[in-house]
């Protein structure tokens, strides 16, 4: 799901550029027409929380039919009164149209809603589109589930805020066979921005949705700290923010020559060995423990700078984490 609600557009439209990698990349027609929307001329919504009334909005602003549900009734009001239909059940709800598309807190909703019998019947036949927010092993169990029913399935995940939706902004990642994702992307392309086919393993979506979430808490921890720390010596928040926008320009380039190091296993240590950054690490600890400020989390961080260099790797670059990391 996505990030954060108040991300700004730039934050989405570099989500989007840093697409590449991926087996291909479209550009959604945002409010556009559902004309050449392939076989699928109805859509269904299941869930209406924040993002899945942008969902189902999106897809009615472009004209397509468009059924909607929730568990808590009385959430469809304001998109039936825009020309939704609204359903009573879910049964009655996927019945509806050929592509179910899901939105809800995670797979313990999502399967609370589509493995009840009566729903699992009505959906055989049917293509779900998870964009609901799990692990890559829920997404493989759904997907084997769904299977075993006759129902098509894709996983995928939205990195971008319900705002997004609809228009340039937004970015999606989708992950499943990919012929199913091509019968499909047309209407999916309603929802706008940026959608990329990452794979026929159904996980993978899910997987750059954890890694890429992983990324965003840990700079969110990192930065709410710095500020913690920062007031202690008396400087405002205000003060650091241009700075510490300086902190964020500088890692770009860094995820590349550390994402090329990680995979040739080079992790070459010339522009900050990792001795010479876990004295950095030191001293945080030590200041923000002056003013009694938790560093936990940067000693977690030196803890693992001191590992690799126990392991004998000190004048590898940090992405050596990484690898120790990833030992058994």
């Amino acid at each position: 799901m996505s990030i954060d609600p108040n991300l700004p557009a730039t934050t989405a439209t570099a989500m989007a550029a840093s697409t590449t990698t991926a087996a291909s990349t479209t550009t959604g027609t945002g409010t556009g027409t559902a004309t050449g929307a392939g076989t699928v001329g109805a859509v269904t919504v299941l869930g209406l929380g924040p993002m899945g009334r942008s969902l189902a909005g999106a897809f009615l602003g472009a004209g397509l039919r468009t059924t909607v549900w929730n568990r808590t009734p009385g959430k469809d009001r304001e998109l039936t009164g825009e020309g939704a239909a609204g359903a009573a059940t879910a049964e009655e709800a996927v019945s509806g149209a050929d592509l179910v598309v899901v939105c809800v807190v995670d797979h313990d909703a999502s399967d609370a809603i589509l493995r009840r019998d009566d729903v699992t019947r009505a959906l055989k036949g049917r293509t779900v589109v998870n964009l609901t927010a799990d692990t890559p092993d829920r997404a493989r169990d759904s997907a084997r589930w769904a299977a075993a029913h006759g129902i098509g399935y894709l996983d995928g995940a939205i990195m971008t805020p319900a705002p997004s939706i609809g228009t340039p902004e937004a970015v999606f990642l989708h992950s499943g066979p990919r012929d199913l994702y091509d019968r499909h992307r047309p209407v999916l392309e309603l929802l706008g921005g940026t959608h990329t086919h990452l794979g026929e393993e159904i996980g993978r979506a899910a997987t750059f949705d954890i890694a890429l979430l992983d990324i965003f808490w840990t700079a969110m921890a990192g930065y709410a700290h710095a500020v913690a720390i920062a007031r202690a010596e008396g400087v405002t928040a205000g003060e650091l923010a241009p700075f510490a926008q300086g902190i964020g320009a500088i890692l770009p380039p860094l995820f590349e020559r550390f994402a090329r190091d990680a995979d040739s296993g080079t992790y070459t240590g010339e522009i900050n060995p990792v001795t010479s950054a876990v004295s950095t690490m030191a001293h945080v600890v030590a200041v923000s423990e002056s003013h009694g400020i938790d560093a936990g989390v940067m000693r977690a961080v030196e803890g693992m700078a001191r590992r690799v260099i126990g392991l004998g790797h000190g004048a590898d670059g940090f992405i050596r984490v990484a690898e120790m990391l990833g030992r058994h």
